[in-house]
């Protein structure tokens, strides 16, 4: 074989692993199975019998010009073939509408995608009945919230709007009694059940993760659709599965639903103790009018100092803890609080016509179940170097969030800012750390310690004498 022979040779074994390469061609006849979702196919060369014709044509002494022209018209008509079908089973084929789709002016622009999609299901989807707009519409907006993060933005159903919650500032609600926040992972965790509660007396406690009711899964829903499902008429059973605090496999847990009355200052220490013992609960309406008596009252039996005990407060109204934090502090600002525009808008303590209890010895006592409200109040008492803050970081919960209604009759509920203390410290996500931690995995050993080291607190601070109230100028 000579030169020229050699190099036509090679070329024509190239093109045939070319085209095998390629996958457009076959041997003997064989056809590989198509897939229901590929184009038609389209036709292939039969490599055996290119071969045979190229090798006959050198038999012929054709030149090897001739030899090569055929060659490449045969690579060509591979290649045609190869572009145009081997996406077709993996890439469907893309159809344009005879008109364009654009979405109404009224729609911004950075969602005309989001119309478009909607436009392309409604003329093309093949069961079309299937289509939901006020479904799609909700896990749209639940799709929208979820790129946030944030487990306080959420949508809220209409016919959870529709549910029952001002009772709540009514003296009294009906349910299991305890105080709820979502976390970040988007978990509903007790920060602490109402003490002599159904949820306190069945054995729920702070740090419990409340995964169904019902059956029901609470993964997905907002705070308030959780909670609306949790709260029921009175002697009605809500069935709970409960991840208990430090244990791997959840429970269920029947509650029978009663009425909780809304008690939110009680007096834990005997009359005449020489420190006063006050938990608050909740913070109400007249909760800094029910605090400021009983510690007048106390103060009158020989009092010599203040343990006010936050833990496991769930929060309620910022105005009442404004009003719980002029009792003590006089001047200055509670706190601060910045919206989406970074504005700002203080807080300042409230001195019109109050006398002061600036003067009396004071600890306070706190945990992971002490959030939102109750976290101003410490985090003020912490900046004024009012109070000793004692035991371990609260909660986290430091944002301000309103109820947006929607033109479906369901909501939107937005955190719109966030709550600084004075001092200009976060509270969203951090919490306000104690000044004296004492923690333990035990939850009764913590309180018992926590006390105990808030009365030997109180007892460096106090060397005798009388407290007397200061009166505002």
């Amino acid at each position: 074989m000579n030169h020229q022979a050699a190099k036509t040779l090679a070329i024509v074994i190239f093109a045939v692993f070319l085209m095998i390469g390629l996958g457009c061609g076959t041997f003997g006849g064989d056809e590989t199975e198509s897939s229901a979702d590929a184009l038609p196919a389209q036709p292939t060369p039969d490599l055996e019998k290119i071969v045979e014709e190229i090798v006959t044509k050198m038999h012929e002494d054709a030149s090897a010009e001739e030899i090569q022209e055929l060659v490449r018209d045969t690579v060509s008509e591979a290649l045609e073939a190869h572009e145009s079908s081997t996406d077709a089973p993996l890439f469907p084929k893309v159809v344009v509408h005879d008109d364009d789709i654009e979405a109404p002016k009224h729609v911004p622009s950075e969602l005309d995608v989001i119309w478009e999609a909607w436009e392309h299901l409604n003329r093309d989807y093949v069961d079309r009945e299937k289509l939901d707009p006020e479904l799609a519409t909700e896990f749209a907006i639940r799709g929208i919230t979820s790129t946030l993060g944030d487990p306080q933005t959420s949508y809220v159903r209409k016919e959870v709007l529709n549910g029952q919650f001002g009772d709540v500032f009514e003296g009294e609600f009906q349910g299991i009694g305890a105080h709820v926040q979502m976390n970040a992972r988007g978990h509903l965790v007790i920060t602490s059940p109402i003490e002599g509660g159904p949820a306190d007396l069945a054995g729920i406690k702070p740090g419990d993760i409340i995964l169904e009711v019902d059956d029901e899964s609470l993964e997905g829903l907002s705070t308030l659709e959780a909670v609306s499902k949790i709260r029921g008429p009175k002697d009605s059973i809500a069935r709970l599965l409960v991840k208990k605090l430090g244990q791997i496999d959840p429970v269920l847990i029947e509650i029978k639903r009663g009425v909780i009355p809304l008690t939110s200052v009680k007096h834990r220490s005997e009359p005449g103790e020489k420190f006063m013992h006050v938990r608050v609960t909740d913070f109400y309406p007249q909760t800094a009018d029910k605090l400021r008596a009983v510690i007048e009252r106390e103060m009158e039996a020989g009092a010599q100092g203040l343990i006010l005990d936050l833990r496991s407060n769930g929060g309620g109204l910022l105005s009442s803890a404004v009003d719980v934090a002029s009792l003590f502090i006089e001047d200055g600002l509670a706190m601060y609080v910045v919206d989406a525009n970074k504005r700002r808008t203080d807080y300042p303590i409230n001195t019109e016509g109050r006398e002061f209890l600036t003067d009396i010895p004071m600890v306070v006592l706190i945990n992971g179940g002490s959030a939102s409200a109750s976290e101003i109040l410490a985090g003020a008492f912490q900046d004024h170097d009012r109070a000793t803050l004692i035991g371990d970081t609260t909660f986290g919960k430091g944002s301000v969030n309103w109820l947006r209604r929607l033109s479906n009759g369901a909501g939107l509920y937005i955190t719109v800012a966030h709550w600084y203390t004075p001092d200009g410290r976060l509270i969203q996500g951090e919490g306000v750390a104690p000044d004296i931690e004492v923690t333990s995995r035990d939850a009764q050993k913590a309180d018992v310690e926590q006390l105990r080291r808030a009365i030997e607190e109180l007892e460096s601070m106090t060397g005798g004498g009388s407290i007397e109230l200061s009166s505002s100028s």
